[in-house]
Order: structure tokens, then sequence, then C-alpha cells
């Protein structure tokens, strides 16, 4: 269904009258570099922006342009990423520069073809660059976008649907303007995200409330509907943190190919059925690293959640017994003192264990295998 042409002006101009009128100050709206505004897109993807600003400068401060990203090492963007998860977006990103540098002169490409050629840049991110800094007209689709969307058209069908999301994306390009496509994008998002709220949205904020089939028709409680998710499953996970004569760590590097690639961690595993946690320590690393462990007693439990499953992490002392312990699960291993053990990058869970360990007294760490 083609949108009407006095509507779609309509639409645009208020949305965007109302952005330039009511929009947050954030660090990424005050530039047009295409550099900076790719860092920034790939760090909202999934997360929340008062937890992006600080990275998004810090990343900068560390990695100013294309050419000094490209150059760095990957433990270190890594490193400046610890902490804002899902890690293959900081590696996708560090390749992404290396092929910018390499492939382009270090100009960020301004065409939908190939810049989605770039490791970690899909259809939504594209969108988003392209409209943003370069004027191009794409229509962007994420959360807010969707809720606003399928609350203005009177949307009931499931939005998890890729029907739903096509017909969405189809109203989206219909909508956005040829003049200023990138204040509409963030405009749409913006609304989204500070008045069309999942629950008790502010309509009598909202500039598109006199068109609104949801509003009209008092069903912004039920638009958009999403169909229930699949049980998210919780994992009891055991580490080792073994401890060697001379007051070293061991902690291994992830292969970069898998979850939290190219992170750091205290080796160890999940649970199996009906197996006490200290078994699992001693099975785990005797398959990641070959060596037989005496397992000591518990240093510290926490619990995490990650996108699609949750865990109960139990840290346990443990000491080698017999062999020489070698990576046979992890890209290599380090034994490591903790007055280094902040300058390499973990991910959140191994972080709290080790903010843990560094709040007590470690002159030796030896005499934690008595307890």
């Amino acid at each position: 269904m083609r949108i009407q042409i006095d509507v779609e002006s309509t639409f645009s101009e208020k949305l965007i009258r109302w952005y330039r009128q009511n929009k947050r100050d954030l660090p990424w709206r005050k530039t047009d570099d295409p550099y900076n505004i790719w860092i920034s897109e790939i760090m909202l993807q999934q997360t929340r922006v008062d937890t992006v600003i600080p990275y998004y400068e810090h990343f900068l401060e560390q990695f100013p342009t294309v050419f000094d990203l490209a150059e760095a090492d990957q433990q270190q963007v890594l490193k400046c990423w610890e902490g804002l998860g899902y890690y293959s977006r900081a590696r996708n990103l560090h390749q992404a520069a290396k092929t910018v540098v390499k492939d382009f002169s270090g100009r960020i490409p301004d065409t939908y073809e190939v810049i989605t050629s770039l490791k970690g840049i899909g259809p939504y991110t594209a969108s988003a660059i392209l409209s943003i800094a370069f004027q191009k007209k794409h229509a962007v689709v994420d959360g807010n976008v969707i809720r606003v969307l399928a609350r203005y058209f009177g949307i009931t069908d499931d939005i998890r649907s890729t029907s739903t999301k096509n017909l969405i994306q189809r109203h989206a390009d219909e909508l956005i303007p040829e003049k200023n496509p990138g204040d509409f994008n963030q405009a749409i998002m913006e609304l989204g995200a500070t008045v069309c709220k999942p629950s008790k949205p502010l309509c009598g904020e909202c500039p598109l409330s006199a068109g609104c089939v949801a509003a009209a028709s008092a069903k912004t409680d039920t638009i958009p509907y999403k169909s229930p998710s699949k049980k998210i499953p919780h994992h009891q996970i055991a580490v080792g943190l073994i401890v060697n004569g001379r007051n070293e760590l061991l902690i291994a590097l992830r292969p970069d190919e898998s979850m939290l690639g190219g992170l750091w961690e205290f080796p160890g595993g999940k649970q199996e059925p009906g197996e006490p946690l200290k078994k699992t320590v001693k099975r785990e690393l005797k398959e990641e690293l070959g060596v037989d462990v005496d397992v000591h007693g518990k240093f510290y439990e926490l619990k995490h959640a990650y996108s699609h499953f949750k865990i109960t992490l139990h840290a346990f002392w443990c000491r080698i017994h017999s062999g020489k312990p070698v990576p046979k699960s992890s890209q290599k291993i380090e034994w490591i003192s903790l007055d280094r053990i902040n300058t390499y990058p973990f991910p959140k869970a191994n972080k709290t264990l080790i903010d843990n360990l560094l709040k007590m007294d470690h002159q030796d760490l030896t005499r934690f295998l008595e307890v």
C-alpha cells in the first residue's frame, strides 16, 4: 500500500520539526564525520544510550581516526570495549577498519552495496550511516521505529514475523523524505525512545498523535504485539582460579570465532547433569588444559545474564596436581600476577571476579588454597 504524498509530507515535516526542538544532546549528533557516526551506530546496537556515551568518547580518544583503529592490536580494541558486551561488534569493527584503510584509502564507503560488504555492517547500520553521514535516502527500522509505525498504522500482527517487519520497512521507505533523511531517521528513533515508549507512551507530547491509529483507539497497550519469547536457559558454570608457586593465576584466551572471542577468562565450563561443581572444575580443566588439579574452597559466586541465556558462575581455588597446562581449547594461556590482570580484556562476569580478587589481601594467593 503506497502512502499518499500529503500524508507522507505531513508525517515527516511534523516529525523533523519536533526532533529539532526536542532531541537529546548526544555526542554523535555533534558531528557529520562518517567514522564517528559508524562507531556510534555499532555501539548503539542492543545497548542503551546512557551506557554507550562514555564508551564512545573513550573509544574516539583511543582511536580518533579509522587509520588509528586499523593499526591497533585487537587486544587494545577489546580492552577499550570491555564491559560494553557483544564483543563480535568490536572484532568486526576492527576488521572493517582494516578493510576501509586497505581498499578505500581510509574513506568510509557511501553506497549501500559497498558499505554492507564491510564486516559487521548490515541493513540497519548501513542505512543509519548513509542517511546521517551522507544524507542518502535509506530508512532505518529498529525496535523504536517498529513501535512507532505499528502504533501509527494500527498494525496488530506479530512484530516478530518477517512479513510484519517487511510491511513496516515499506512504510518507513515511503515516509522518509528526500531532504534531511538523516534527521528523519534520528527523529523517528528518538520519538520511540523518549515519547512512544513501550509502556505508558506520552501520547500528549507526540507530534504524530492526531493520525495515530493506536492512540485514537486506545490500543497503545496492545500495539505492537510481540509473541512470547522462548524460555531462557540457565547454566551452572564452574571455573578454576589456578595458583602457582609464583603467586600467579592462569588465564586463557578464547578463540576469535567463539562467543566472547578474543577475550581472556579463567578456564572452566558448564556443569553436567548431576555433577558436583568441584568435579565440573576438575573435568573442564583436564579437557581444556590437560592437567589434573586439586580443587579447594569456593572463592566467589555470581549471576550474570547474556542475551540468550543466564549463568551462575562459581569460582574455585585450584592447584595443579599433575601435568603441564597447554591450550587445548583456547588460543593461548598465560600465568599473570594480579597487579597485571587489569591490562587484559575480560568478559563482564570474569571482570566481577577480578574486581573481588583485587579487593582482598593478595600478597600470598597460595594461602587461599587452604580455605
